[in-house]
């Protein structure tokens, strides 16, 4: 049987920070290291959105700070983020930061990452799964594919400045993929800039709330209807432009040779 306690070095030396992706939730995501890590932690400084299974694999022992930020929303503020790594680090602790999906989606990791660089301690970084790898799955659909596409984008809906400008005139044509993360409050925005570029009304979107975790739930849809799709989404969601669930894309792949 693999003994998870046996291999320590992949867990922070006292007074190194490991910056660890808990994935999208599912604590069946975690990776190996990951549990390696937070079973070892004497602090767990955690995101909003990492789940409450993932959290109850942490050292009993280790002190659970929770510094979520809400898209739009209150928020701990990114200087006070560093500043706590840091003086944890300080006192000899080993600190796992722990950020939902993979550490440098969208999770400000370098910005953590040169506060530690500034006072001169150590890191290291565990990769997780990011959303969008998860709610492709989730769909039953690849991320790319020969003959569509061949590339995918990562984007996001907003930015510290506001709704986030990106190669529309790129993402319109016709194959393209795109996971759009925290595109819920820009979704009008979102159709608005893609439809003004010659994306297709009808191009498939397919939401997915909390990809992995038991309330999980997808809904299909176009770019014509989604913002009204979004109305009662609450949870955490990517949008994945450009596909459809598998099932769903096969029978409306019949119905259009049906009618030609």
């Amino acid at each position: 049987m693999f003994d998870l306690a046996a291999s320590s070095h992949c867990a922070a030396a006292p007074g190194q920070v490991t910056f660890v992706g808990a994935g999208p939730g599912d604590p069946d995501h975690l990776t190996l290291k990951a549990l390696r890590a937070l079973q070892q932690a004497d602090v767990v400084i955690h995101d909003r959105l990492v789940g409450a299974g993932v959290l109850a694999l942490a050292n009993p022992a280790a002190v659970l700070v929770d510094v979520g930020k809400t898209g739009f929303g209150p928020a701990t503020a990114q200087k006070d983020i560093n500043a706590l790594i840091v003086a944890e680090a300080r006192r000899g602790r080993r600190v796992v930061r722990l950020k939902g999906g993979d550490c440098g989606i969208f999770g400000r990791l370098d910005e953590e990452i040169e506060a530690l660089d500034r006072a001169g301690l150590g890191w290291s970084i565990v990769p997780g799964l990011t959303a969008a790898v998860a709610a492709a799955a989730v769909i039953g659909q690849s991320l790319t594919r020969r003959g569509r596409n061949a590339s995918v984008r990562i984007v996001t809906g907003h930015d510290m400045a506001g709704f986030a400008e990106q190669d529309w005139r790129g993402m319109a044509r016709r194959g393209e993929v795109a996971a759009i993360y925290m595109g819920k409050k820009s979704a009008r925005f979102l159709q608005g800039r893609l439809m003004m570029h010659g994306a297709a009304a009808d191009t498939p979107i397919t939401i997915v709330e909390n990809a992995s975790r038991a309330d999980e739930r997808t809904v299909a849809t176009s770019l014509a209807d989604l913002p009204k799709a979004l109305g009662d989404i609450a949870g955490p969601a990517v949008l994945l432009y450009g596909l459809a669930p598998r099932r769903a894309a096969a029978t409306l792949s019949r119905l259009k040779e049906a009618r030609s």
